[in-house]
């Protein structure tokens, strides 16, 4: 046997250099992948296979890749409409009633707009505020209707929601500077503050840093409530170096949109607070993973790393401490499930966003498999105020067990929908009275979905309770600290059909009762909602939520459960007339 029938096929140029000039590394997988898309205006096998040799992997690798996020395409389309099909804007475009689909819905944006763009539909774009909401290719728009569309095509992009003045009641800490500061000006941040709180901190050990945080008992904001100053104590604990430092940006679930506000509105405390947690875990460098959505934002971001490595207070020897750091900004794709720190791990390795086995956790083995904390954006905007002004002011601005501040979001059937701070122990009653201005002319409080779309279905009985990270005992989650607040008009059955609908689309896969259950669920919902519910049907969703709870790999899975069983304790006679 001889080879003189194999032929040597050169990478094409284009990739080759595309690779190169990323770096070359698996970890630089999607950034090429998504550059070669923009290129050709689509993937191809071949083009993914040179992908993969340029970056001497197997082609299964990338093209496993190229199947995971939704961003990716092996359809050719030079522009992208997404349509988002969340609950939030599902419930703005219908008032709870509509039975259009998605299928629907993206066909009536494509009969408006014609051939001038390939419109998809897509999981919530972290615009809840914003509802209805689309992505013109990178664009953030919304509020926009299928009417608005020739507006749309022509550059209309919606009104961006306001959020300089803050709301009766408020406590702003975080957002104290909304509105204040432009948020591209480093000398706008540092005349106003910001990076105090960094200076303070390298006055100190690392160790104080981290007592000073752990007495101020802030506790993460991504909805698990993990005690920070704890799980930084893991990391800087660990022998082994390097350690890394990972902010989630990946703001995906729906009803969440905070997280981008904050980024918008002042990215130089981001910024701050990250470099503050990489000296005290004794880490070199850090990555932002931010969603493929929030393309805005991420630019933001990277303009303020490099504003503020020009002020030395990122880079080499910062502000002339010894302390070397640099932060990196990292575009996701299109996948909810990279919001579970893990599956973000994984992904910025270089692969497919599937949630790793727990233990190991992060803070023993994350990132290239050394020690790494990870938290969210929130919960590294609030470290600077601590470090800047004391453990016990951030306890004192709380007259409740939990210290500080929090973000919360309120939407759906109230006169004053959007995003404000204040300290925790809020009852449903107050966000929707005292924040959300009360219900709108001609609704009664039906249900409100709490915490975000894995939140809690929560009636009126619940009303009086305060909220924290503990009172979904109670029947009231506080997750993220989103709540979407529903009147007489929606069926419960409903929402929990658009809830399934959002966890089928997203799950990753990777196991079979949440990949398999999520879908089943969704074909029973789906029937409920066009009055053709069987008997059974409703002890088969109960069974469905037990087993996806106690036998999903991770959160996606398990958490699907939560809505599910509160909606079906609350409303079962609305579930069995279906």
């Amino acid at each position: 046997m001889t080879n003189k029938h194999i032929v040597h096929k050169p990478i094409p140029p284009e990739i080759q250099e595309c690779a190169d000039k990323h770096g070359g590394s698996r970890e630089t997988a999607l950034e090429v992948l998504k550059e070669i898309q923009t290129l050709h205006s689509a993937l191809t096998a071949d083009s993914v296979t040179d992908a993969a040799r340029a970056l001497k992997l197997p082609p299964h690798h990338l093209y496993g890749m190229a199947t995971f996020y939704s961003m990716l395409s092996f359809e050719e389309r030079k522009k992208v409409l997404r349509v988002c099909d969340g609950p939030v804007c599902w419930l703005k475009r219908a008032s709870g009633q509509s039975s259009v689909t998605s299928d629907q819905l993206v066909s009536e944006w494509q009969n408006k707009i014609g051939n001038d763009f390939s419109v998809e539909r897509t999981s919530c774009l972290g615009l809840c505020d914003r509802a209805p909401a689309v992505l013109v290719d990178d664009e953030q728009a919304g509020p926009v209707d299928v009417r608005d569309a020739k507006k749309v095509c022509e550059g209309w992009r919606g009104v961006p929601t306001d959020y300089s003045k803050p709301r009766k009641g408020e406590a702003r800490v975080m957002m104290s500077l909304a509105g204040k500061i432009d948020p591209d000006s480093i000398e706008d941040a540092l005349a106003n503050g910001v990076y105090e709180g960094l200076k303070n901190a390298i006055r100190k050990t690392p160790d104080e840093v981290i007592s000073e945080v752990e007495v101020s008992g802030l506790q993460g904001r991504g909805g698990a409530g993990f005690p920070v100053g704890r799980k930084w104590r893991f990391v800087a604990s660990e022998k082994r170096t390097p350690r890394y430092i990972i902010c989630n940006a990946d703001e995906s679930e729906p009803l969440i949109f905070k997280d981008r506000v904050l980024m918008d509105t002042n990215p130089h405390q981001l910024i701050e607070g990250i470099t503050i947690a990489g000296y005290a875990c004794g880490a070199s460098e850090a990555w932002i993973y931010i969603r493929g959505e929030y393309e805005y934002q991420a630019r933001r971001l990277e303009n303020a790393t490099e504003q503020a490595k020009s002020k030395n207070l990122l880079g080499e020897n910062v502000l002339g401490s010894g302390f070397s750091f640099n932060i990196h900004v990292h575009r996701g794709a299109g996948a909810y499930i990279c919001g579970e720190e893990t599956a973000l791990i994984e992904s910025l390795e270089g692969k497919r966003g599937e949630p790793r086995l727990r233990p190991p956790y992060p803070p023993q083995f994350g990132f290239r498999g050394q020690p790494t904390a990870v938290n969210n954006v929130e919960t590294f905007c609030a470290v600077p105020h601590i470090l800047k002004n004391g453990a016990e002011w951030w306890k004192s601005l709380s007259n409740y067990t939990t210290p500080g501040t929090k973000m919360y979001m309120v939407l759906g059937h109230v006169k004053k929908p959007g995003l404000f701070e204040a300290p925790f122990g809020l009852t449903l009653r107050q966000v929707i009275e005292e924040f959300g201005g009360g219900m709108v002319k001609g609704s009664k409080f039906k249900f409100a979905l709490c915490g975000g779309a894995a939140g809690t279905i929560s009636g009126k009985s619940i009303l009086d309770v305060p909220i924290d990270y503990s009172s979904a005992q109670k029947g009231v989650s506080l997750g993220a600290g989103a709540f979407l607040i529903c009147d007489q008009s929606v069926s419960a059955v409903a929402m929990l059909r658009e809830l399934l609908h959002f966890f089928a689309a997203e799950s990753c896969g990777k196991c079979t009762p949440c990949r398999v259950g999520t879908w089943r669920a969704l074909e029973i919902l789906d029937r409920m909602t066009a009055g053709k519910g069987q008997k059974g049907d409703v002890d088969e969703l109960k069974t469905l939520a037990d087993l996806m709870q106690v036998s999903s790999f991770c959160g996606l899975g398990q958490s699907v459960a939560i809505p599910m069983k509160s909606a079906l304790a609350l409303f079962g006679e609305e579930f069995e007339q279906k």
